[in-house]
């Protein structure tokens, strides 16, 4: 602390005049100094805000004189609105800046973030069936659409009623949701949605099916079935060609064990 000599002659600290109380002095250490700088500033308002009105109370004398006039001056004090335009900036702003940032820690604009399926959001006419509601729709009654579903998902094949139809060849598939005979061919026996145990050349070719109805620009899904839970404990359906299951299997083992041998050379 610095020290001065007041008017008569004796030692006093040196500080600042507080604006609030000019009899009032404060230290000028560093940790007072961001209230001083707040006080000086507020000073220089208050002074520039006093010479605004008195321009104003100017202004005003000579508009009741009938003088000629500029526009009327703002008041240099006040602080300007952010507003909705001004609001929306800042937004634009801040998105760009996090969008870049992403970009240069992470080299993804979007931080490594997968964008949400937006389709989920978006009203659709699709409908949820119970088993027994879409065994309605096999085609018997003319006055209703003909539906059918491949693993979980309703399709309307009205366009294929020839086929899917009463007499058509693939009426069987019409109603009910026969995910595993598309897999396995097993049409007679496997018309079922329970998928358990299907090889993996069977998903494929269930996968097939999917991607069929799915892009058919003839059929359109519809909705979902939803079907009552599989008991684990009960026994998976047996295939129709046992011989064909047979050589199946053996692919399977047979390529899982290829694939245990590459690693373990590894």
């Amino acid at each position: 602390m610095s020290w001065i000599l007041n008017p008569d002659g004796d030692r006093t600290k040196a500080g600042a005049t507080d604006t609030t109380d000019k009899n009032r002095l404060v230290s000028t250490k560093p940790a007072n100094r961001p209230f001083l700088a707040h006080k000086e500033y507020r000073r220089k308002m208050e002074k520039e805000h006093e010479a605004w009105v008195q321009r104003r109370k100017e202004r005003e004398d000579k508009v009741a004189k009938g003088e000629k006039v500029g526009p009327e001056e703002p008041d240099p004090t006040d602080e300007p609105e952010v507003g909705c335009l001004g609001l929306l900036k800042f937004l634009i702003m801040a998105a760009v800046v996090i969008i870049l940032a992403g970009k240069f820690f992470t080299g993804s604009f979007l931080w490594e973030m997968d964008l949400p399926d937006l389709r989920q959001f978006i009203p659709t006419n699709q409908r949820l069936f119970s088993e027994s509601m879409l065994a309605t729709f096999d085609g018997s009654d003319l006055d209703k659409p003909v539906f059918l579903a491949i693993d979980g998902d309703v399709y309307d094949v009205t366009a294929g009623r020839a086929t899917y139809g009463p007499g058509g060849s693939y009426h069987f598939m019409a109603g009910r949701d026969a995910a595993r005979a598309y897999a396995t061919g097993c049409f007679q026996t496997h018309l079922t949605h329970d998928i358990r145990g299907l090889s993996e050349r069977e998903m494929q070719g269930l996968e097939h099916w999917k991607k069929f109805y799915t892009e058919s620009k003839k059929y359109h899904k519809v909705g979902r079935v939803s079907h009552p839970p599989i008991d684990p404990l009960s026994p998976i359906p047996e295939h129709c060609d046992p011989k064909k299951a047979e050589k199946a299997q053996e692919r399977e083992r047979a390529k899982a064990h290829e694939a245990d041998s590459k690693h373990s050379e590894l």
